[in-house]
């Protein structure tokens, strides 16, 4: 477009702006963009190149050939992809017979183009932009409009090889990019099902519960357990149990531990996971991308228990067995609340290297038991009060240490 050419058609939507209403007042004519969209000054499309010219070079690197696709599809090809996100697609009026829809995401798109040109490997990038109906905030980078940078391994491999790989490809772009420090999450779907399984989740709710689980990231614990209960109807208790797998982090350490579960390893479906994914992280090591996430935890105190309780109104019973613990000369522990949540006691052994809990509970105390339980391998026993007193429990805490 010539310059003459742009100022006629800034004189245009000028004369415009003063038909619809002048400076008065009575405007009712704005100038801006759609919400949830932006535009991008020159600085900041310099910036986007330079970003844009490191990722494709890590993909030509890898040996990744490109692809484009167009920015809509018809509307039955992406219906039913998202779950509960569908309803998120921007739908276009109907031009000439054809129901069509913006593309939510770039990889739909790519599993229609594999499908239509029977394309069984490839290893492919495609970088552009993607369009979601969703509640823009923009202060926290959620737009409508927004690029997405995809890498794909399409075929049939041996298990964790190209997995491997796309790990090595982000750790790569992310410390080239120079963003600082970062951690890469990794995940299986078989052991998030099988978790789901032994936590109690009924099959027909696994979908939604996934959802729900997927913003962790965004959203604090209590927020998520709240939709997954309240609005969801899964059982506090499942909750709870999902809420002490999904706290937990690690590398092989990790998926070492959960293979010796004793729920989870009842599970083939998230046993299988686990294996998978110990052998992702020996390769990985091979790449050199892993450090110090695996690493065994440097511990700041010597604590050897924390005296926790899995309701409201035991604080009394929880100064009771620490006082115990002390005078047995155990090293013990306890949060400072009246009533902690067990999810956020639980974390805090986890964060801190305390090897052992004590959990106190209603039926614990009617049973006249506590059960302590090992929190890397989460084995328990359950060991009987004398009177009211914790001598007992306090012997098998010795013994297990």
């Amino acid at each position: 477009m010539t310059v003459s050419q742009i100022d006629e058609e800034v004189a245009k939507l000028l004369e415009l702006k003063a038909q619809l209403g002048g400076d008065d007042g009575k405007q009712t004519f704005v100038l801006k963009t759609a919400k949830g969209t932006r535009d991008y000054n020159p600085k900041q499309m310099a910036i986007r190149e330079k970003v844009f010219n490191t990722i494709v070079s890590c993909f030509k690197r890898h040996g990744a050939e490109t692809i484009d696709t167009p920015v809509f599809e018809l509307k039955e090809t992406l219906t039913g992809k998202y779950g509960e996100d569908s309803k998120l697609i921007y739908d276009l009026k109907d031009q000439g017979g054809e129901l069509l829809s913006l593309r939510y995401d770039l990889t739909v798109p790519f599993a229609r183009y594999l499908a239509m040109n029977k394309i069984t490997n490839i290893k492919r990038y495609h970088i552009a932009k993607v369009y979601r109906r969703d509640n823009p905030a923009m202060t926290r980078g959620r737009y409508r409009e927004f690029y997405q940078c995809d890498f794909d391994i399409a075929g049939q491999y041996d298990p964790m090889i190209p997995d491997a790989e796309c790990l090595k490809i982000v750790y790569e772009i992310l410390s080239e990019l120079d963003l600082g420090d970062f951690h890469i999450k990794v995940n299986d779907r078989r052991i998030l099902d099988g978790m789901f399984a032994v936590c109690g989740v009924p099959d027909e709710k696994f979908r939604t519960i996934c959802s729900t689980v997927d913003k962790l990231d965004k959203m604090l614990w209590e927020d998520v357990k709240n939709e997954m209960v309240k609005e969801k109807g899964l059982t506090e208790e499942a909750a709870d149990q999902i809420g002490e797998y999904v706290s937990m982090q690690g590398g092989m350490d990790l998926a070492e531990r959960l293979l010796h579960d004793p729920k989870l390893s009842q599970s083939k479906q998230a046993c299988a996971g686990l294996t998978d994914m110990k052998q992702l992280f020996s390769y990985l090591q091979l790449f050199q991308i892993t450090d110090k996430l695996s690493a065994e935890k440097v511990r700041t105190t010597e604590t050897q228990v924390l005296v926790a309780s899995a309701q409201k109104n035991l604080l009394e019973e929880r100064l009771r067995l620490t006082a115990e613990l002390w005078n047995a000369g155990i090293k013990a522990e306890l949060l400072y609340k009246k009533n902690p949540k067990l999810l956020t006691q639980l974390q805090h052994c986890e964060e801190t290297g305390i090897p052992l809990v004590a959990i106190l509970g209603e039926q614990e105390l009617k049973d006249g038991v506590v059960k302590v339980r090992n929190v890397a391998t989460r084995e328990e026993v359950r060991k009987a009060s004398q009177k009211r007193g914790w001598g007992n429990v306090c012997s098998a805490v010795e013994k297990i240490l």
